[in-house]
């Protein structure tokens, strides 16, 4: 496979992205229709101790892989692409099969005492199987990812999907009969089950890449061994990013058992706590992640993009393209958050019939354009070699979230609002750590005028979408609400694409370095 550049790597990444969080959009939707906001607490309760599980499996590697791949291969040295492959594989899968071991022993005892509803046991039970199959696909991953082919990366993420909605519907259905847990089981399994179609997927689309010229088998500790070297070049990337993944694994599977026992506290029932939980992170996450899907793409191509820049020792260029990302993530990510605010009562009804959860989103949502400068700045920290800085600014932000959610959860005038003001501070700090950090290290200067432009763009579109909603709303109540609501949303966005380019915020250079379809948009924007 051929090796991309970084434009269309990028757009790969975020065509597939933007699928991806389309497809996650409307399992969310599947689940919510037959689980219901109780059964979606349960399955949430136990996922984010999936991601932890994985942090401890990688151990960082698929970051460490991607950068140490890209070196070995500008340098066309096979041989070591072959032993990071082969030392990554025999670390991934050996610590997966101990997660395993203790995660199928400790579980009963895991679910009684940590988590508020023992049902979630059968939800944390049927995660299991997942852990060895992501270490794998992890490494894959990092892989391709190195070689700069972002092909198979998009292919498996949609495939993954694809195969998760088709699976979820099915067994929540069958299984709904024998109760909530086993029908909220269902749903993990179904999320299993992705994970192994994504793994095959890499596994061939290695294979056909390399034919039979590269073969990666049996890999051993002994293996290790031989190749120290390989090994503390891993573990100096790796080690830092696990800190990262590890902070922030453990701050999402330990917020719902803050969060359950400070709402308890707050005189809140059993079953109320399982339905706000749900409501939060089955309804109002999965709206505010929908658009963030430019997010990842930028992760993933950013961190190779300023490490090649800063071995150069090119801080204009690390400078430069981190306000590019920057802009890039806000011009997503200002329209969005403005949409979600002002559409928040109509999105909840209509999407999840959760009206109640409309004032947490538009609550969260001011505080989450933060979340969208987040992955830039990391990024950059961790493309010139600050993985610590970045890990330590994540373990201040989120310990202060969580014990913050503490003293404003169990608070009975503010409850599950608590935990979204915790939520809230602790992206504002992590955001502000990340900045400080990078301007330290690479002295760098945001372009305000730019950043001003954007979010004026999106408050004008703002406005003119909701006074056009709020006047077919008034004149006629044939269309729906729905349909009036979709009318302002895309007229919305139509104002603030044509804003964006009068202000020449998107230029026809720009535009044409898009695959397919760039010449084509370029001739709608200005020179």
């Amino acid at each position: 496979m051929k090796k991309q550049s970084l434009v269309k790597g990028a757009f790969v990444l975020t065509v597939a992205a933007f699928i991806t969080k389309i497809l996650v959009f409307i399992n969310s939707i599947v689940l919510s229709r037959v689980l219901g906001a109780e059964g979606i607490g349960l399955q949430k309760m136990v996922m984010p101790f999936m991601g932890l599980m994985m942090t401890l499996t990688t151990i960082g590697l698929p970051v460490a892989i991607s950068r140490l791949v890209a070196e070995a291969d500008a340098q066309r040295d096979g041989v070591k692409v072959k032993k990071i492959l082969i030392i990554s594989l025999a670390i991934t899968v050996s610590l997966s099969i101990l997660v395993v071991c203790i995660t199928v022993l400790g579980g009963k005892t895991f679910s009684r005492y940590f988590l508020i509803d023992s049902r979630s046991y059968y939800s944390f039970m049927a995660m299991i199987p997942i852990i060895p199959l992501g270490a794998v696909s992890g490494v894959l991953k990092g892989y391709f990812r190195g070689r700069q082919t972002m092909n198979p990366i998009a292919i498996a993420q949609v495939i993954e999907q694809i195969v998760r909605v088709s699976f979820t519907f099915g067994l929540v259905q069958w299984l709904i009969p024998l109760g909530i847990e086993y029908a909220a089981a269902g749903a993990v399994i179904s999320s299993v089950l992705g994970e192994g179609c994504s793994l095959l997927i890499f596994i061939v689309l290695f294979r056909i890449s390399h034919h039979r010229k590269f073969r990666v088998t049996h890999p051993r500790w002994n293996q290790i061994i031989r190749g120290k070297d390989v090994l503390m070049e891993l573990l100096q990337t790796g080690l830092p990013t696990t800190g990262n993944g590890f902070v922030m694994s453990f701050s999402r599977a330990l917020q719902p058992v803050v969060i359950t026992k400070s709402l308890a506290l707050a005189g809140v029932s059993s079953a109320l706590i399982t339905r706000q939980y749900g409501m939060l992170t089955g309804f109002v996450m999965p709206l505010l992640f929908l658009p963030a899907f430019i997010n990842q793409s930028l992760g993933v191509t950013l961190v190779p993009a300023i490490s090649e820049a800063n071995a150069q020792n090119n801080l204009r260029l690390v400078n430069r393209r981190l306000n590019q990302a920057l802009g890039a993530a806000l011009i997503v990510g200002a329209p969005s958050t403005i949409l979600l605010y002002l559409y928040a009562q109509e999105l909840m009804t209509v999407v999840y019939h959760a009206s109640a959860a409309a004032p947490l989103l538009k609550l969260i949502a001011p505080f989450f354009l933060l979340n969208y400068l987040q992955t830039p700045l990391q990024s950059v920290l961790v493309g010139i070699g600050q993985a610590k800085t970045a890990m330590f600014n994540n373990l201040i932000a989120k310990c202060t979230a969580v014990a913050l959610i503490y003293p404003l959860a169990s608070n009975p005038m503010l409850g599950i609002n608590g935990v979204i003001l915790a939520i809230s501070i602790g992206v504002i700090l992590e955001t502000a750590l990340h900045y400080a950090s990078v301007v330290k290290f690479i002295h760098f200067e945001l372009e305000i005028s730019t950043l001003i432009k954007i979010l004026g763009a999106a408050m004008a579109m703002g406005c003119l979408g909701r006074m056009l909603f709020t006047g077919l709303n008034n004149l006629s109540s044939k269309l729906g609400v729905t349909t009036i609501m979709l009318i302002g949303i895309m007229f919305s966005i139509f104002v603030y694409v044509w804003l964006l380019g009068m202000l020449k915020l998107i230029r026809q250079n720009n535009i044409i370095k898009i695959p397919l379809i760039g010449k084509i948009l370029a001739s709608l924007f200005p020179k």
